[in-house]
């Protein structure tokens, strides 16, 4: 009879995890889009490093 208990409550606590790391994955994907929906790889600049911008970029000379 315990380990009926048990199993059950392993199965009940399992899927408790499950849908609470679903939720945690979910909302925060959710929350990252609704609060930057400019945020993508392609609109950065790979070269700019630092986040200053242009300033430090010295053009060539020859």
């Amino acid at each position: 009879m315990s380990l009926v208990f048990f199993g059950v409550g392993f199965l009940l606590f399992s899927i408790y995890l499950i849908f609470l790391i679903w939720n945690i994955i979910y909302n925060g994907k959710k929350q990252k889009e609704q609060n930057y929906p400019n945020l993508d790889s392609l609109n950065q600049d790979n070269i700019d490093l630092d986040g200053m911008g242009n300033q430090g970029r010295v053009p060539n000379n020859n």
